[in-house]
């Protein structure tokens, strides 16, 4: 037993074990949010639930979503106190009518439960989903379908009112937007020539004639949404709810319509891929509970390319100092404990910095030297994409520089003396030969970067990220990339739908979905960078050996 410790044998196996346990505690916390979240964009079918006692009857349409034993004395209202009571958490929809679309079901008193065939889940822009039966389809509140072709005039009806929306949409966000931003620059450009006293006439003129251009564009556009509108408001349905209470449902108010119990295998994983799409590449609606999470993807990404582009000059010239130039003595240890301190310095705390020096201070200078037209709306003194970054890149600092030193100091020296005995200079070695040799390490820098900058909320809360931001930093407006605008962040949308959705059901399957979306992207930009390491290790392998 002695020599079997004594070879090392046992803390082989130990290690072995550890990392077995983590892994598996990682892959399986991450298997829990793939189906916790996915799962939630599967069609699944609905229930109809119908009680039955001495006093009244009722019947309850809904989605199940979860369901449980519990002891019967924990239940109010009810006689039975002995043994269990299997209760059904449901979503029933249909808030706009019934105050919440989530309740809790139990088994007592139920008479029978079935699928009903022809009962339909709508989708609607506002106040959820609604749970009900088709009666007909009203064309200026004229009735246009009978029974055997209500669905089809609906479904094509459907089809129309949508392809409409989104011709709309397009236009206010698309030409409408962009004659609005050309008629704020032009306000702000007329008002830096009044603060310059440089407005002349034929200045004001040319400026009074692109204004008034702008405006029989607008208005032009304007006519087409409108008469849009008037077409999209032409239609509805009549539909049946669960009490037996006929309502009506304007078809502009729809997204999408489907029967979940009437939908085969194939149909549902149709639908569960359209689904999972949507949910992929469209803005949030209802509070962030409804629609997708597109810009928040987007500005993830795009702040952490902002991140990486600003990072990683500033740690590989740190480190190139430190290493190359810099007399080594008390002073650059000094520096370096620092710099290895700044590491385990909290995140907020830099959120905080970055909100007093880059946004009030730098931000504010920045607004009085060049933006006085804007004033005292700020430009670039108020959080925004640019900060964000900054902060973020401030944050990661000190990865780069230590994994930049660390490759630095695995480079010969024989290679340095060799490139100078030929007649390079000192800069031209370490731009030709040593940073070459290094930039597998300065990529191991950026990825672990990445790793940690894109998780991170409590300093964006402060320097930049909103709940929901009108418009992407990223659009076809000169300048195309605008720094100073606010964005959406996956993690940020993660805290907000998760702990500050006023429909707690609703948005629960959404921050497993969302976090699972998170880990995809980092895990994204995490390969992407990795693969770049790689074949530049692989480029410089035999400078290395």
């Amino acid at each position: 037993m002695k020599n079997w410790f004594a070879s090392g044998t046992p803390w082989i196996w130990l290690n072995a074990g550890a990392i077995s346990i983590a892994l598996v505690a990682v892959f399986g916390l991450l298997f829990l949010i793939l189906v916790r979240g996915m799962s939630h964009f599967w069609p699944a079918n609905v229930q109809a639930f119908h009680y039955q006692n001495a006093d009244n009857s009722l019947t309850v349409i809904a989605e199940i979503i979860e369901s449980e034993t519990v002891p019967a004395e924990s239940v109010q209202g009810i006689d039975i106190k002995q043994g269990n009571v299997e209760r059904y958490l449901v979503k029933t929809g249909n808030r706009d009518l019934l105050g919440s679309d989530f309740r809790w079901l139990y088994n007592i008193d139920l008479k029978k439960r079935e699928t009903p065939i022809d009962v339909m889940v709508i989708e609607r822009i506002e106040w959820g989903n609604f749970y009900g039966y088709l009666n007909s389809v009203y064309e200026n509140d004229i009735k246009v379908s009978d029974e055997d072709n209500k669905w089809a005039e609906f479904n094509s009806r459907l089809d129309r009112a949508v392809q409409i929306r989104e011709r709309i949409l397009e236009l206010e966000q698309g030409e409408i937007g962009a004659i609005n931003y050309q008629l704020e620059r032009l306000r702000l450009k007329e008002k830096r020539l009044i603060i310059d006293n440089e407005l002349s006439d034929k200045e004001l003129s040319v400026i009074n004639k692109k204004r008034e251009s702008l405006k029989s564009q607008y208005e032009t556009f304007l006519q087409q949404t409108q008469k849009l509108y008037e077409d999209i408001n032409r239609d509805s349905i009549r539909a049946t709810v669960m009490d037996g209470t006929e309502v009506i449902i304007p078809l502009e108010k729809i997204v999408k319509t489907w029967q979940p119990n009437k939908f085969n295998l194939l149909e549902k994983t149709l639908f569960y891929i359209q689904s999972l799409w949507a949910f992929i590449s469209e803005d949030p609606r209802e509070a962030n509970t409804e629609g997708g999470i597109f810009p928040a993807i987007f500005g993830t990404v795009m702040m952490v390319i902002l991140m990486a582009i600003l990072v990683t000059p500033l740690g590989v010239i740190a480190a190139i100092y430190l290493r190359e130039y810099a007399k080594q003595g008390l002073i650059i240890r000094v520096i370096r404990i620092a710099v290895n301190n700044l590491a385990g310095v909290p995140s907020i705390v830099y959120g905080v910095f970055g909100l007093g020096f880059f946004v009030y201070f730098l931000g504010g200078n920045i607004d009085d030297l060049f933006f006085p037209e804007s004033q005292p709306s700020p430009t670039f003194g108020t959080p925004g994409l640019l900060w964000s970054s900054l902060t973020l890149a401030l944050l990661t600092l000190p990865v780069v520089i230590v994994a930049t030193e660390e490759g630095l100091s695995r480079i010969p020296i024989s290679l340095r003396e060799g490139s100078l005995g030929l007649g390079a200079t000192k800069v031209e070695t370490l731009w030709r030969v040593v940073l070459p040799m290094a930039s597998p390490a300065i990529m191991t820098g950026l990825i672990l970067a990445v790793a940690r900058a894109a998780g991170e909320v409590a300093p964006l809360m402060l320097v930049g990220v909103v709940k929901l931001a009108p418009s992407l930093p990223l659009d076809g407006n000169f300048p195309f990339l605008h720094l100073d605008r606010k964005f959406m962040h996956l993690g940020f949308h993660i805290y907000d739908v998760g702990f500050q959705s006023p429909n707690v059901e609703a948005a629960r399957p959404l921050v497993y979905a969302t976090s699972f979306l998170l880990v995809v992207v980092i895990v994204g930009l995490n390969i992407t960078a990795i693969n770049l390491r790689n074949k530049l290790r692989e480029k410089y392998r035999a400078l290395d050996n």
